[in-house]
Protein backbone atom coordinates (compact mmCIF):
# COMPACT_ATOMS: atom_id res chain seq x y z
CA UNK A 1 0.00 0.00 0.00
CA UNK A 2 3.19 2.04 0.37
CA UNK A 3 3.48 2.31 -3.48
CA UNK A 4 0.39 2.84 -3.90
CA UNK A 5 0.18 6.11 -1.40
CA UNK A 6 3.47 6.83 -3.00
CA UNK A 7 2.05 7.26 -6.40
CA UNK A 8 -1.27 8.76 -5.32
CA UNK A 9 0.87 11.62 -3.63
CA UNK A 10 2.51 11.95 -7.32
CA UNK A 11 -0.59 12.13 -9.03
CA UNK A 12 -1.83 15.11 -6.15
CA UNK A 13 0.87 16.99 -6.81
CA UNK A 14 0.91 17.02 -10.59
CA UNK A 15 -2.88 17.74 -10.39
CA UNK A 16 -2.16 20.47 -7.83
CA UNK A 17 0.79 21.56 -9.98
CA UNK A 18 -1.65 22.06 -13.49
CA UNK A 19 -4.79 23.41 -11.15
CA UNK A 20 -2.63 26.10 -10.06
CA UNK A 21 -1.38 27.04 -13.60
CA UNK A 22 -4.26 26.36 -15.53
CA UNK A 23 -5.76 29.33 -13.38
CA UNK A 24 -3.96 31.81 -14.82
CA UNK A 25 -5.91 31.31 -18.20
CA UNK A 26 -8.51 32.90 -16.45
CA UNK A 27 -6.54 36.44 -16.44
CA UNK A 28 -5.75 35.53 -19.87
CA UNK A 29 -9.80 34.99 -21.09
CA UNK A 30 -10.61 37.83 -18.94
CA UNK A 31 -8.21 40.32 -21.31
CA UNK A 32 -9.04 39.33 -24.48
CA UNK A 33 -12.66 39.34 -23.47
CA UNK A 34 -12.21 42.78 -22.44
CA UNK A 35 -9.75 43.58 -25.19
CA UNK A 36 -12.11 42.35 -28.07
CA UNK A 37 -15.36 43.84 -26.28
CA UNK A 38 -13.28 47.37 -26.37
CA UNK A 39 -12.02 46.93 -29.92
CA UNK A 40 -15.63 45.67 -31.00
CA UNK A 41 -17.51 48.99 -29.41
CA UNK A 42 -14.73 51.12 -29.65
CA UNK A 43 -13.79 50.42 -33.84
CA UNK A 44 -16.77 48.40 -34.78
CA UNK A 45 -14.51 45.86 -35.53
CA UNK A 46 -14.65 41.85 -34.17
CA UNK A 47 -12.66 38.76 -34.65
CA UNK A 48 -14.14 35.54 -34.78
CA UNK A 49 -10.35 33.81 -33.83
CA UNK A 50 -10.72 36.13 -30.28
CA UNK A 51 -14.34 35.15 -29.69
CA UNK A 52 -12.68 31.23 -30.29
CA UNK A 53 -9.91 31.60 -27.80
CA UNK A 54 -11.83 33.12 -25.48
CA UNK A 55 -13.60 29.49 -25.74
CA UNK A 56 -10.57 27.37 -26.04
CA UNK A 57 -9.30 29.18 -22.82
CA UNK A 58 -12.48 28.56 -20.86
CA UNK A 59 -12.61 24.97 -21.67
CA UNK A 60 -9.15 24.33 -20.92
CA UNK A 61 -9.85 25.72 -17.65
CA UNK A 62 -12.66 23.67 -17.06
CA UNK A 63 -11.44 20.87 -18.35
CA UNK A 64 -7.64 20.86 -16.96
CA UNK A 65 -8.54 21.52 -13.51
CA UNK A 66 -11.25 18.95 -12.75
CA UNK A 67 -8.32 17.03 -11.38
CA UNK A 68 -7.47 19.49 -9.00
CA UNK A 69 -10.61 20.39 -8.32
CA UNK A 70 -11.42 16.96 -7.22
CA UNK A 71 -8.14 16.45 -5.53
CA UNK A 72 -9.51 19.15 -3.57
CA UNK A 73 -12.66 17.91 -2.30
CA UNK A 74 -14.18 21.04 -4.44
CA UNK A 75 -16.85 19.68 -6.59
CA UNK A 76 -20.61 19.55 -6.33
CA UNK A 77 -21.81 16.76 -3.89
CA UNK A 78 -25.04 16.51 -1.79
CA UNK A 79 -24.28 17.17 1.64
CA UNK A 80 -27.58 17.89 2.92
CA UNK A 81 -27.70 14.08 2.93
CA UNK A 82 -24.10 12.93 3.11
CA UNK A 83 -23.78 15.34 6.47
CA UNK A 84 -26.11 13.14 8.48
CA UNK A 85 -24.07 10.09 8.16
CA UNK A 86 -20.89 8.83 9.42
CA UNK A 87 -17.30 9.92 8.11
CA UNK A 88 -17.26 5.84 7.78
CA UNK A 89 -20.32 5.72 5.51
CA UNK A 90 -19.34 8.87 3.85
CA UNK A 91 -16.03 7.24 2.60
CA UNK A 92 -17.43 4.11 1.49
CA UNK A 93 -19.79 6.12 -0.31
CA UNK A 94 -16.97 8.30 -1.97
CA UNK A 95 -15.05 4.67 -2.53
CA UNK A 96 -17.94 3.15 -4.00
CA UNK A 97 -18.38 6.57 -6.44
CA UNK A 98 -14.80 7.10 -7.20
CA UNK A 99 -14.80 3.08 -8.51
CA UNK A 100 -18.62 2.60 -9.94
CA UNK A 101 -19.02 5.65 -11.65
CA UNK A 102 -16.32 8.41 -11.82
CA UNK A 103 -13.60 5.94 -12.89
CA UNK A 104 -15.28 3.99 -15.62
CA UNK A 105 -16.99 7.18 -16.91
CA UNK A 106 -13.42 8.70 -17.09
CA UNK A 107 -11.88 5.68 -18.66
CA UNK A 108 -14.57 5.46 -21.34
CA UNK A 109 -13.98 9.51 -22.35
CA UNK A 110 -10.65 9.17 -22.69
CA UNK A 111 -11.25 6.25 -24.66
CA UNK A 112 -13.67 8.08 -26.61
CA UNK A 113 -11.61 11.83 -26.85
CA UNK A 114 -8.39 9.66 -27.83
CA UNK A 115 -10.11 9.29 -31.58
CA UNK A 116 -11.94 12.32 -31.45
CA UNK A 117 -8.79 14.37 -31.07
CA UNK A 118 -6.56 12.28 -33.32
CA UNK A 119 -8.77 12.75 -36.52
CA UNK A 120 -9.39 16.24 -36.14
CA UNK A 121 -5.19 16.61 -35.73
CA UNK A 122 -4.33 14.15 -38.25
CA UNK A 123 -7.10 16.32 -41.20
CA UNK A 124 -6.33 19.85 -39.70
CA UNK A 125 -9.52 20.49 -39.07
CA UNK A 126 -10.25 24.39 -39.13
CA UNK A 127 -13.44 26.35 -37.56
CA UNK A 128 -15.96 26.41 -39.64
CA UNK A 129 -16.52 30.83 -38.70
CA UNK A 130 -14.47 32.84 -40.74
CA UNK A 131 -11.40 33.73 -39.26
CA UNK A 132 -11.95 30.87 -37.03
CA UNK A 133 -8.88 28.85 -35.08
CA UNK A 134 -7.50 25.16 -35.87
CA UNK A 135 -9.94 22.71 -33.93
CA UNK A 136 -7.38 19.79 -33.13
CA UNK A 137 -5.79 22.03 -29.93
CA UNK A 138 -9.16 22.09 -28.33
CA UNK A 139 -9.92 18.78 -28.76
CA UNK A 140 -6.29 17.59 -27.35
CA UNK A 141 -7.73 19.72 -24.15
CA UNK A 142 -10.68 17.78 -23.87
CA UNK A 143 -8.45 14.15 -23.52
CA UNK A 144 -5.73 16.12 -21.30
CA UNK A 145 -8.54 16.74 -19.16
CA UNK A 146 -10.10 13.35 -18.90
CA UNK A 147 -6.78 11.84 -18.11
CA UNK A 148 -5.64 14.26 -15.54
CA UNK A 149 -9.70 13.50 -14.20
CA UNK A 150 -8.89 9.63 -14.18
CA UNK A 151 -5.21 9.86 -12.50
CA UNK A 152 -7.26 11.99 -9.85
CA UNK A 153 -10.30 9.25 -9.59
CA UNK A 154 -7.20 6.24 -9.24
CA UNK A 155 -5.62 8.58 -6.45
CA UNK A 156 -8.97 9.48 -4.83
CA UNK A 157 -9.76 5.60 -4.67
CA UNK A 158 -6.41 4.40 -3.21
CA UNK A 159 -6.53 7.57 -0.24
CA UNK A 160 -9.56 6.03 0.69
CA UNK A 161 -9.02 2.64 0.76
CA UNK A 162 -6.13 3.73 3.59
CA UNK A 163 -8.15 5.90 5.05
CA UNK A 164 -11.17 3.06 5.32
CA UNK A 165 -8.31 0.73 6.48
CA UNK A 166 -6.76 3.20 8.88
CA UNK A 167 -3.53 3.97 7.60
CA UNK A 168 -4.09 7.58 6.91
CA UNK A 169 -5.61 10.19 8.09
CA UNK A 170 -7.99 12.67 5.74
CA UNK A 171 -6.20 15.83 4.57
CA UNK A 172 -7.61 19.18 6.51
CA UNK A 173 -10.63 20.71 4.95
CA UNK A 174 -10.92 17.40 2.89
CA UNK A 175 -13.35 15.91 4.79
CA UNK A 176 -17.10 16.28 3.94
CA UNK A 177 -17.49 19.91 5.62
CA UNK A 178 -21.47 21.14 5.38
CA UNK A 179 -21.90 24.47 4.48
CA UNK A 180 -22.72 26.62 7.43
CA UNK A 181 -26.36 27.04 6.54
CA UNK A 182 -27.30 23.34 6.54
CA UNK A 183 -25.01 22.87 9.40
CA UNK A 184 -27.35 25.36 11.40
CA UNK A 185 -30.48 23.51 9.88
CA UNK A 186 -29.26 20.51 11.13
CA UNK A 187 -28.45 21.26 14.48
CA UNK A 188 -31.48 23.02 14.83
CA UNK A 189 -33.93 20.05 13.57
CA UNK A 190 -31.75 17.66 16.06
CA UNK A 191 -32.39 20.28 19.20
CA UNK A 192 -36.28 20.38 18.02
CA UNK A 193 -35.71 16.08 17.26
CA UNK A 194 -34.56 16.09 21.22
Amino acid sequence: MGTLLRVSRSIDRFNEFVGRNVAWLVLAAVLISAGNATIRKTFDMSSNAWLEVQWYLFGAVFMLAAGCTLRRNEHVRIDVLAGNLSKRTRDWIDLFGHFVFLLPFCLMMTYLAWPFFWRSFKNGEMSSNAGGLIIWPAKAVILAGFILLTLQAVSEIIKRIAIIRGLIEEEPGHDHVLPPQVEAATEMKGARDA
